[in-house]
């Protein structure tokens, strides 16, 4: 089940939301929401399922053992028991998600082995490591309720593709929270602008990078159209993720929780770290607390620095994937990284701000074509058809046509990559207050756009066929 699917909007929500507002207390509705989740879950499989819950019941237990033994001041064991079952996470991750890839790797290609990924997998195994390193820092105290820890693993709002929350702050908002008519409302306009964000945009913008530049045929194919497909890619993924994220937090505000904000409009970077300041960013803060900061940060030799940075985006390329390409992805924006480090370790003066803008672009952008194409002949047949190389020409009429037929699309679909249509809204409101002198003009015209919004999703659905969210095969 997925959140732009019809048996979620029509079915599964509704019928949620009604027992969850009838609920009353935070506890009764923390029980709602568990068994709404565990529901929601068993879709992706009953045996992924019972995973899901031997897994946050084995953290559950060594996270007692390790609050137990920080209480006795043994921070030896305590250690021992987290190395412990960060291994056992990793180990499950690693048989679910790169058996594969290492049978692959090992055999030259000549064997081919895979086991289906458990939905999320790669999402709540880090939630569960989060949890047990914030016990062992003293972050949080030991959850001796295993409901409770259960709840925060399978958040259906979070458990697919996240955001990664930290379990301090989830605690607090399962023991105090509200739900108000102002929140449930605010996050039902969110989750509507997620919801037309994937259907209208991210797919559409899909199909067109597999009409200009197929994934599985990347030569043959015009300069514009490689370049225009991959174009196409860039704003894919981030419309699509961005819209998950939109209609997650947007849930969250539904029931009363605040969850982490993942993105702040990342194509306005102005240097790859600002990039990965804004795109994922609870993914890039575990990494950061978890991994960077332990292994030494930047606090170190050049060299140290360099061997950490390099851990660090080694580990977030195959987090991606099991495949070389994701590697190589992880790799390519350490390079990036590392000279900006050294530049800014050298005093180097900045670039002036559009030719940062510019530069960066240029960067994200060759990053998603290693990142979308796992195949390396595709991969270097689409590097070489941005040159001419392999290629049809320049420009075909096929491709021209179709830019022609959807330049309007993507003029709209480039501006929803920033923050233009907020801020037009915002202006909006603000130009109906100051003239009428009161809100509810404001809520009329937001309570129609929700509904028009969600009629032409769910049209746009019904008459098309399903695409799962990019992010879910992650």
């Amino acid at each position: 089940m997925a959140f732009s699917s019809m048996i979620f909007l029509c079915l599964f929500l509704p019928l949620f939301l009604l027992i969850y507002w009838r609920a009353g207390t935070n506890e009764r509705r923390n029980r709602v929401l568990l068994a709404a989740s565990l529901i929601f879950y068993v879709f992706g499989g009953i045996g992924y399922l019972i995973l899901l819950l031997i897994m946050t019941a084995v953290v559950w237990r060594i996270g007692l053992l390790i609050g137990d033994f920080r209480a006795e001041g043994d921070g030896r064991r305590a250690g021992v028991y987290l190395a412990a079952g960060v291994a056992i996470c990793l180990v499950v991750l690693g048989i679910f998600k790169y058996t594969g890839f290492f049978v692959s790797t090992f055999t030259l290609g000549k064997a081919a082995f895979s086991i289906a990924l458990p939905l999320g997998i790669s999402f709540y195994t880090f939630k569960l490591i989060s949890y047990m390193a914030d016990v062992r820092a003293g972050t949080c105290d030991a959850e001796k309720n295993y409901a409770d820890l259960l709840l925060y693993t399978s958040l259906f709002h979070q458990v697919s593709e996240g955001p990664i929350a930290r379990y301090p702050d989830m605690k607090r908002q399962f023991v105090s929270r509200k739900m108000t008519s102002v929140s449930f409302s605010n996050g039902l306009w969110r989750f509507s602008v997620g919801l037309a964000k994937k259907v209208i945009l991210a797919d559409h913008c899909g199909d067109l990078a597999e009409s200009f530049l197929p994934a599985a045929s990347a030569g043959n194919h015009t300069v514009l159209a490689v370049w225009l497909g991959s174009a196409f890619y860039m704003m894919q993924i981030y419309l699509d993720f961005s819209a998950y994220t939109d209609m997650a937090l947007g849930l969250g505000r539904m029931l009363g929780f605040r969850y982490p904000e993942n993105f702040n409009y990342p194509y306005l970077a102005v240097s790859v770290r600002d990039f990965w300041k804004r795109w994922h960013i609870t993914l890039s803060t575990f990494f950061r607390d978890y991994v960077y900061f332990p292994l030494g940060g930047s606090r170190c030799s050049r060299s140290r620095c360099a061997v950490n940075l390099l851990i660090v985006w080694a580990l977030t390329g195959l987090w991606h994937g099991a495949s070389w390409n994701f590697v190589l992805w992880g790799l390519y924006y350490f390079v990036f990284i590392f000279i900006e480090h050294t530049r800014r370790d050298r005093g180097a003066r900045p670039l002036p701000t559009v030719l940062a803008h510019v530069l960066t672009l240029l960067c994200v952008y060759f990053s998603w074509v290693l990142f979308r194409f796992t195949d390396f002949s595709q991969l270097g047949a689409a590097l070489g058809g941005f040159l001419g190389i392999g290629g049809s020409g320049i420009a075909g009429r096929e491709t021209i046509l179709l830019l022609r037929n959807n330049i309007f699309f993507a003029i709209y679909a480039v501006l929803a990559c920033t923050p233009f249509f907020a801020q037009a809204g915002k202006w909006v409101s603000n130009s109906i207050t100051r003239r009428r002198g009161s809100h509810a003009c404001v809520y009329f015209l937001k309570a129609a756009a929700v509904a028009a919004l969600l009629i032409i999703s769910i049209m746009i659905m019904t008459g098309s066929s399903y695409t799962p969210f990019l992010y879910n095969q992650f």
